[in-house]
């Protein structure tokens, strides 16, 4: 199954963050597809914070959607991630935004995630690697959920290489 998984950091080395996730995701299945890094502003936030480096990767993987859940959860505490506040910095974020096409209501686990429409944090590197990925509820593609989405949802650039050297 492929799972599509939206990436996000903006404490510390955030470009070196994402990419050990990425690397630690090898563990997890096969990375079949990585998004540029784009640099974004904090949404949805209680107090200013740095901004984010996100990605999006597209993971084979044969562990079901809990185990999965499980194991990037393990992952985020593991890079010393620390849920001290809702939407509060962190070193890594990792969400699982679909897998495959199934659907799942649950209360620790809601796929596809239920406020990805909204994001173009989300949207842009998605949308680079899975343009036309439908939404398995909203029977939508990537590319006109992005197209559909209000200009003042945030901030998103897409870095460089050059970006990214300074970044390190």
């Amino acid at each position: 199954m492929i799972a599509y998984l939206s990436l996000g950091s903006n404490l510390g080395a955030r470009a070196a963050n994402l990419h050990q996730a990425i690397s630690s995701l090898k563990n997890l299945g096969v990375v079949q597809a990585v998004s540029s890094f784009y640099e974004t502003e904090p949404v949805e936030v209680e107090r200013e914070q740095p901004w984010f480096l996100n990605c999006v990767v597209a993971l084979e993987t044969q562990l079901g959607p809990q185990q999965l859940l499980e194991r990037i959860l393990a992952l985020e505490i593991a890079m010393g991630r620390r849920r001290t506040e809702p939407k509060g910095p962190r070193t890594i974020d990792l969400d699982i935004i679909f897998w495959g096409d199934v659907v799942i209501n649950a209360p620790e686990l809601t796929i596809p995630h239920p406020a990805m429409q909204q994001r173009r944090f989300v949207l842009e590197p998605l949308a680079e690697i899975a343009p036309d990925f439908r939404h398995p509820v909203l029977n939508r593609s990537v590319r006109e959920l992005l197209a559909d989405l209000s200009p003042a949802t945030g901030t998103v650039r897409k870095l460089s290489a050059a970006d990214l050297r300074l970044e390190s």
